[in-house]
């Protein structure tokens, strides 16, 4: 989906009319076709939506070690005493005041729906009565909730930049909750996602999930449904899942859904050289593949959804 703003076209319009004045009917007709080129010109992919920059000097990457297929593979220079404990007021629990904006609250709302009969609740911020051009959804993992996506202090900020970034771009942020981490947590998320797709339909949707979230991410992909409405999956300290291989996303050449993994190599939950190997594979079978691979040194399982740079990573996915 194509998004062109009002303005270059208001401006197409003015100059369309000053070239047409005291001219013959064949050249207001040339003039008024030329204008009209130049708008369609302007919805080419080159100007897709794009995010607005939102404090990119204060959640960038702090520095990059080493980088190969051409930037995909990345190894982050992550430092506890200055990433946390200088980032943190009260180190983990409260990011210092400067990383956060409660602009977002203006438009956040906490509402249920039903799956089966199944009462949940999600809390949501952006448009979130329809008219979305992005959807954000994230899946936190065991033991969490969906107040943890919400929170606007944990994990140095990181969730109260998202929720800026869809706010201040006309998107949609979700933090919902879910039965469990199976096939009826996932069909619950998959209910979510449609319902929010029709009152949105333009928008692109990506689902960003931590730890055992990602069991539903990876359900998500193999689903013959769900795959084609998806743009993009974030996996943050997640558990490899070798069914991408066999999956719609990876068979056609069409419906490539892009993938970045966040991982830390000193995450005691799930290996990163697994992930490392899962990353490799898929350039091998495919060197195409739009993958991204952050690992952060020394970071542990919690570490990539403090550090993922959220604007970076959804504007490559949404330029692919």
């Amino acid at each position: 989906m194509i998004f062109v703003s009002a303005r270059p076209v208001r401006t197409l319009l003015r100059t369309g009319l000053r070239l047409v004045t005291g001219c013959s009917l064949s050249s207001v007709l040339a003039a008024l076709l030329i204008a009209c080129f130049a708008v369609i010109a302007t919805a080419t992919p080159g100007h897709a939506l794009r995010l607005s920059s939102y404090k990119d000097r204060l959640f960038r990457y702090p520095g990059i070690l080493e980088s190969k297929y051409g930037g995909d593979l990345v190894l982050v220079d992550y430092d506890v005493a200055r990433d946390i404990n200088e980032r943190d007021e009260v180190p983990v629990r409260k990011v210092k005041s400067y990383y956060v904006s409660f602009k977002p609250g203006r438009s956040r709302v906490s509402r249920g729906f039903s799956v089966n009969g199944r009462g949940l609740k999600y809390e949501a911020v952006g448009n979130t009565d329809g008219g979305a051009n992005i959807i954000v959804v994230y899946l936190h993992g065991k033991g969490g909730n969906r107040h943890q996506g919400i929170d606007d202090w944990s994990f140095g900020g990181n969730f109260n930049r998202i929720k800026n970034l869809m706010a201040r771009n006309s998107g949609l942020y979700i933090s919902p909750d879910f039965s469990d981490f199976g096939y009826r947590g996932t069909e619950e998320i998959k209910a979510l996602i449609l319902s929010q797709k029709a009152k949105s339909p333009a928008a692109r949707v990506f689902v960003a999930c931590g730890s055992m979230g990602g069991e539903i991410c990876w359900r998500l992909l193999s689903d013959a449904h769900m795959s084609p409405m998806l743009d993009g999956l974030l996996l943050l300290g997640v558990a490899r899942n070798d069914s991408l291989f066999s999956s719609p996303a990876f068979q056609s050449a069409d419906n490539a859904i892009p993938l970045y993994i966040g991982h830390g190599t000193w995450d005691s939950a799930f290996p990163w050289k697994s992930q490392l190997d899962f990353f490799e594979t898929v350039k091998s079978l495919k060197p195409g593949y739009p993958i991204r691979l952050a690992l952060f040194k020394t970071g542990k399982h919690g570490t990539p959804i403090r550090m993922v740079d959220w604007r970076d990573t959804l504007n490559w996915m949404l330029a692919q």
